[in-house]
């Protein structure tokens, strides 16, 4: 039997989640990235310049961040062993614990639907404002529920499948440095003209690296549904990203809800298509829905970790 490592490191971030006070004062590691990715696309990504050249600038920003991460986490690793000797694996779970968002995804989310049941739309808007970038200004309860829905879906796989998938795949460097390549993605990796040439290889390698993790997030949250098959298999690719329609697809299947569809950004209308059209208008009550089996999912992945390193 190996090491629990993935399980108690989900045990931590379900039980304290990444405290208010901690973060406070020391902010989040994920910030660290933010900040060197943020410093180098604006030294480095400059409108006069070819495509050419900020798309290999931006390569060389991602393959520093990765390398200097993943570095860093082997070294880090290592000591943990080193010092604690066979109960090095508690010091690598509690070194991977920030980089999982289950507790953190729960509590951004069940404040939408707490504000929806209460009939309060503004408020719900001023919640779900805070963990997506389409405009919402204009939402109705149909749209706030969708925009949540989609992003605890997504969000269950960047946040919660992924890291943990290449933590026990690859120990401590491989959780962080799924963690830069995320962060870059979501910082770099858009497809406007700013970002298109630079942001590329960030936006490449985040599609790599969760291709695995993408299929396995949806596959859980149809399990923790009971159904959802249907609708994953044949909408997961009519979402823009390679990887986000999965999940976002088994839950639009799980919940029999319409998803995604026309969306602003910046006051623009983007004619995105229907994932799982012939559902019905989602509620506030299908976020409470989606919660439940998000945790279900998460509880799946609790036995999956337990059962990995028991095999192992």
């Amino acid at each position: 039997m190996a090491e629990p490592t993935g399980l108690l490191a989900l045990a931590i971030d379900a039980a304290i989640g990444w405290p208010r006070g901690l973060y406070a004062r020391v902010g989040h590691p994920v910030g660290f990235f933010a900040r060197v990715i943020t410093w180098w696309e604006g030294r480095f990504n400059r409108s006069g310049w070819t495509d050419a050249k900020r798309r290999s600038l931006g390569l060389l920003l991602l393959l520093v961040l990765v390398a200097t991460t993943f570095a860093l986490a082997l070294l880090l690793e290592q000591l943990m062993w080193l010092w604690l000797g066979r109960w090095g694996w508690i010091g690598v779970a509690v070194l991977a614990w920030p980089a999982l968002a289950q507790r953190s995804l729960w509590q951004h989310v069940q404040p939408i639907a707490g504000a929806l049941a209460q009939g309060d739309l503004r408020r719900a808007r001023e919640y779900v404002a805070m963990i997506v970038g389409r405009d919402v200004a204009g939402l109705d309860e149909a749209g706030v529920s969708r925009a949540a829905i989609e992003s605890l879906a997504e969000s269950f796989c960047d946040g919660v499948v992924a890291p943990l998938f290449w933590l026990l795949l690859l120990g401590l460097p491989g959780v962080w440095a799924w963690k830069a390549i995320n962060t870059a993605d979501s910082l770099i990796g858009h497809r406007e003209e700013r970002w298109r040439a630079f942001g590329w290889a960030a936006a490449r390698a985040d599609d790599l690296a969760c291709l695995l993790p993408a299929r396995i997030s949806g596959g859980l949250i149809c399990l923790a549904g009971g159904g959802g098959w249907r609708v994953m298999w044949r909408d997961c690719r009519r979402h823009a990203s390679p990887n986000a329609g999965w999940p976002e697809a088994a839950m639009a299947g799980t919940l029999g809800v319409a998803l995604a569809g026309p969306l602003a950004y910046d006051g623009v209308m983007h004619a995105k298509p229907w994932i799982g059209g012939e559902g019905r208008t989602a509620g506030g009550h299908d976020i409470s829905r989606a919660l439940r089996i998000y945790v279900v999912a998460c509880g799946l992945l609790w036995l999956i970790a337990g059962g990995y390193a028991w095999l192992l």
